[in-house]
């Protein structure tokens, strides 16, 4: 079982860059994509039908913005649009699919750059989301929760580490939650697979970043620990471009 999640900046865009080339390629099991960027009536034929796949979608309320996508060759018992908390889920940022085997949960994390009001509403959202998958381990769940965390967890995390102390993505707050959730009991499956290996999976458009390799990881999948005994694989797939992120899959033994 092989799982993709990638922030493809814009669903309509990508499509013009041979995803569809890159999903035959790669024959995902399932692929979650962030920010697709659309509305229910901007979503056309060839965004909804990939051959071979079930299609879901949570789109926010603001035109242009946010917005993730669940593409899957096996049907979920239960899909989820939201955690039923109205101020997060009217951006369109949280999917939920049940299978016999796993809860998915693709999340697309607020960023807190842009504003004090911004970094609040993205930290409530981490505690929102630690409490959702809290509940759902307790009544006896295993969770796979992947998507842009939009914060890099520690200083191998990021290129730039010391100039980036005080920008959201890398501020302290931020960096304690993932600590937080980790002691919670969730694993970040490529650190824990890859504990020396400095791999990013964002960079800027700005400052020819890509080229220079100044970026972050800030793309994930964590899973309750009750599941980690079925991870196989956890890989950055920095070579695939269309996007300011690349992908990044995560395989299982089901």
């Amino acid at each position: 079982m092989r799982i993709y999640s990638w922030n493809v900046n814009g669903l309509r865009a990508i499509f013009k860059k041979d995803f569809l080339v890159w999903i035959e390629n790669e024959h995902p099991d399932i692929l979650c994509i962030q920010e697709t960027k659309l509305q229910e009536k901007t979503l056309d034929e060839e965004g909804r039908n990939i051959e071979g796949y079930y299609s879901y979608f949570s789109f926010a309320e603001k035109k242009g913005y946010s917005g993730v996508a669940i593409y899957t060759r096996i049907r979920p018992t239960m899909v989820r649009y939201g955690m039923g908390i109205k101020e997060f889920d009217d951006e369109g940022r949280i999917l939920i699919a049940e299978f016999e085997e796993f809860t998915l949960l693709n999340i697309y994390f607020p960023n807190g750059q842009m504003s004090e009001e911004r970094l609040t509403y993205k930290l409530r959202f981490y505690d929102a989301i630690l409490d959702y998958c809290n509940n759902e381990v307790k009544s006896g769940k295993k969770l796979i929760i992947c998507g842009d965390y939009n914060t890099a967890h520690t200083p191998m995390d990021i290129k730039n580490a010391k100039a980036n102390e005080k920008n959201s993505g890398f501020l302290p707050i931020e960096r304690k939650w993932i600590d937080k959730f980790i002691a919670n009991g969730y694993t970040d499956t490529f650190r824990h697979l890859n504990p020396e290996t400095i791999k990013y999976s964002w960079w800027s458009y700005k400052f020819k970043a890509r080229e220079r390799n100044a970026g972050w990881r800030i793309d994930y999948h964590f899973v309750s620990n009750n599941l980690l005994n079925k991870v196989i694989s956890a890989r950055i797939l920095n070579e695939v471009y269309g996007s300011d992120h690349c992908p990044v899959v995560l395989e299982l033994e089901l």
